[in-house]
């Protein structure tokens, strides 16, 4: 018995150092002021992530209680085709764009300075999905489907804490339910800490303790909104040390990008915010230089990736005016 008990108790902690750095976490919570609401998802790992509709946001109402499969399907939403660059983040935000609606309200418009962080806006009808009309005492989780059933992937808040079902938010003291301490959970923006590796996939019991893993910033503060900072990238770069690429003039107004390395790369590639290549031509000078040009491509946000004679790569993103 003792074996089988010490047996466990390694193949759960050998389960949980893998699963650090290798899979998607929500990184930024904002819920604000009316309807400014957003969450940033990160890629804590060397590779692009395709979401490949794989992954969904599910938001539990007041805490309400239900596993990975049993949510109603207005609370959830799929999150699409996206890919998500190595240590890079996804920005999502609710979709009430119309400036013409009464404010406050629930179609009051998104504040244009979130808009314009946004890498995507979901859920434009309530009927439809509410997955991102969250307030501070709604848990959310965000989940993938594993080719048979969906599985935790990171959950923020207690599903089911019967605190919220009358409680207003999540606070920073004990018994954490905001009846004691600062509420954090609602008007207010969370940054995940540098520290956190992974998404929380076990629901939080017997109650949630947010200061464990979230920063808090002041409500409307979203200077730290589409970048994050997290020590897998540390660990990364000191099992092996990235060349160094820059990539000028960035943002570019014409299309054209060059590109300077430390070191020789094998090819250079620009993607946009859905993983497709792009089609491009290049003038390469000794491996270390690199002229792009990508005339044809519309104004917005892309990735210039380098690949070298390693298998190491590097990405940038930059922006085409």
């Amino acid at each position: 018995m003792k074996k089988t008990l010490l047996f466990s108790l390694l193949a759960v902690a050998a389960n949980a150092l893998y699963s650090q750095c290798s899979e998607l976490f929500i990184s930024e919570y904002v819920e604000g002021t009316n309807n400014n609401k957003a969450l940033e998802i990160y890629n804590p790992t060397p590779n692009p992530i395709g979401m490949n509709g794989n992954y969904r946001l599910i938001r539990y109402n007041n805490g309400t209680g239900a596993t990975a499969g049993e949510a109603n399907s207005q609370a959830m939403i799929n999150l699409g085709n996206h890919v998500i660059q190595p240590y890079d983040v996804f920005v999502v935000v609710i979709e009430k764009l119309d400036p013409n609606q009464p404010c406050p309200g629930q179609e009051c418009m998104v504040d244009p300075e979130l808009q314009a962080l946004a890498d995507t806006f979901l859920c434009p009808v309530y009927d439809v999905s509410y997955a991102m009309y969250f307030n501070g005492n709604d848990a959310l989780s965000l989940q993938k489907y594993n080719g048979s059933s969906w599985n935790y992937v990171d959950i923020f808040g207690m599903i089911g804490d019967p605190a919220m079902v009358a409680g207003e938010a999540w606070s920073d003291e004990f018994p954490y339910d905001g009846s004691a301490g600062s509420w954090w959970t609602v008007n207010q923006t969370l940054v995940r800490k540098e520290s956190v590796q992974q998404g929380v996939s076990v629901n939080p019991s017997p109650f949630f303790n947010v200061t464990l893993e979230y920063d808090s910033l002041p409500n409307e503060d979203w200077t730290r909104l589409g970048s994050h900072t997290c020590s897998c990238l540390e660990i990364s770069v000191n099992e092996r040390t990235a060349p160094v690429v820059n990539v000028f003039p960035n943002p570019s107004t014409d299309g054209r990008l060059l590109v300077r390395t430390s070191e020789p790369a094998t090819s250079v590639q620009l993607f946009n915010l859905l993983g497709q290549n792009v089609p491009v031509q290049s003038r390469n000078q000794n491996g270390s230089y690199t002229e792009l040009y990508a005339e044809q491509a519309d104004p917005g946000v892309y990735f210039v990736r380098v690949n070298f004679s390693d298998s190491r790569s590097t990405v940038v993103k930059v922006t085409i005016k």
